[in-house]
C-alpha cells in the first residue's frame, strides 16, 4: 500500500504538489484576512501535514534497484525520491500558517521584523522544497557523462574523467555514493553542488547506480545508446549476469 502511494505521488507529484500549494493559499488567506476560517482549518491542515510528515520518514528507506529512461534527453535517470514530495507537502502547512500570521498582523499594524524574517525563512525553505520535489530526478547517466543536480547547483561528470564509484562500507541503505576522478579537472561544478565527491542516492540503491557507472566506465562503446529502451534492458542483462548492484563490491 505504502508502496503504490508512493509510486502514485511521484508519478503525479506536478498536480500533487498544485495542490499542496493551493490549499496552502487558502490557509493563508483564511489566517490573514479570516481569523475564524484559519481557526476551522488549522486541526485537518496540521492532521495532513503530519501525516505527510510521517509519510516521508516511511518512504525514504525506498530504493528501487533500477533507472527512469528519458529518451528526449537522453538519459538513464533516478527514480524521484517520494519522501521529497511529502516533506515539502509537510512544510507548506506551518510556512502557509507564518505567512496568513505575517499578513494579519501587518494589517493591524503589529508586524515586527522579527515576524518578517520568520515568515521569509519558512518561505525561502518551503520554495526550496518545492522546488527539489517538482524536479524529481536527480542523478542522470548521460551519453556524454554523468549529471548530478539539485535546486542551488550541478555536479557534470564527463566519462572520460573516468569516475569511480564506491559505497561507504558497512551502509545497508546508503543515502550517498562516494565519487573518485582520474582526471578531476574535467569535472564541471555549478552553482552550489551538493558535494565535490558525491552523489546523492534519496532515489535508488546506492550499490545500482555505482555499478552502472562502473560498467560505462569500463563500456565506452556502449555509452552512446545510453537513454534507449534497449540499451537500458541491455544493461540490466549485463548487471544481472555480473552479480546485479554488488558487481565490483565484492
Amino acid at each position: 500500500m505504502i508502496s503504490r502511494v508512493s509510486a502514485a505521488a511521484v508519478r503525479h507529484r506536478h498536480v500533487v504538489l498544485l495542490l499542496g500549494l493551493l490549499l496552502a493559499g487558502v490557509n493563508a488567506a483564511a489566517v490573514g484576512f479570516a481569523p475564524s476560517l484559519g481557526q476551522v482549518l488549522f486541526s485537518p491542515l496540521l492532521f495532513l501535514a503530519l501525516a505527510a510528515l510521517v509519510l516521508s520518514v516511511i518512504v525514504m528507506g525506498i530504493r528501487p534497484a533500477s533507472f527512469v529512461v528519458l529518451p528526449q534527453v537522453p538519459a538513464f535517470a533516478t527514480p524521484a525520491p517520494a519522501w521529497k514530495v511529502f516533506f515539502a507537502l509537510g512544510f507548506l502547512g506551518p510556512a502557509s500558517g507564518s505567512a496568513g500570521t505575517l499578513v494579519r498582523a501587518t494589517r493591524a499594524g503589529t508586524a515586527s521584523a522579527l515576524d518578517v524574517v520568520f515568515a521569509l525563512s519558512w518561505l525561502v525553505l518551503v520554495a526550496l522544497l518545492l522546488v527539489e520535489a517538482w524536479r524529481g530526478h536527480e542523478v542522470q547517466l548521460r551519453p556524454g557523462g554523468i549529471r548530478h543536480r539539485w535546486v542551488l547547483g550541478s555536479l557534470t561528470v564527463p566519462w572520460e574523467a573516468l569516475p569511480a564509484a564506491q559505497v561507504a562500507p558497512g551502509a545497508d541503505r546508503p543515502s550517498r555514493l562516494r565519487m573518485a576522478f582520474a582526471k578531476p579537472l574535467l569535472v564541471r561544478r555549478r552553482g552550489i553542488p551538493w558535494s565535490r565527491n558525491e552523489l546523492r542516492t534519496d532515489g535508488v540503491d546506492a550499490r545500482f547506480l555505482a555499478a552502472a557507472i562502473r560498467h560505462y566506465v569500463r563500456h565506452p562503446e556502449q555509452r552512446a545508446a545510453i537513454g534507449a529502451q534497449a540499451e537500458y534492458r541491455r544493461l540490466i542483462a549485463a548487471l544481472d549476469r555480473n552479480g546485479g548492484s554488488d558487481e565490483g563490491n565484492r
